[in-house]
């Protein structure tokens, strides 16, 4: 029989471990609630992001439009374009500055 420490922190354990799967985050720039999530890529040669179980990774962006490769799949976003399909996930372009690219993202 576990001591009553020992089941408690066997729970706060499953506990965080459930949250961390719900959120489906990875990444420090990476905010999600359950189906949502709002995610900054840096703009550098290599910059990625994980949530909702697939990857961005960054291709190059200018003053309005970004490329990015989603799930393995190669996407052009522009500010203010509706979002796009890509693995069972809508992307949009939230914002794009000199050092990131800002995305919202949802289960479709």
């Amino acid at each position: 029989m576990l001591k009553p420490t020992r089941r408690i922190a066997a729970a706060l354990s499953s506990a965080a471990l459930g949250l961390a799967l719900l959120t489906g985050c990875s990444s420090d720039n990476v905010d999600c609630g359950l189906d949502q999530c709002t995610v900054t890529i840096q703009r550098e040669t290599n910059a990625s992001a994980s949530f909702l179980g697939v990857e961005a990774k960054f291709i190059s962006a200018d003053e309005n439009t970004v490329t990015l490769e989603v799930a393995g799949e190669q996407i052009s976003l522009t500010k203010g374009q509706q979002a796009v399909d890509v693995a069972g996930l809508q992307v949009s372009l939230d914002s794009v500055t000199s050092d990131a690219i800002g995305l919202q993202v949802s289960k479709a």
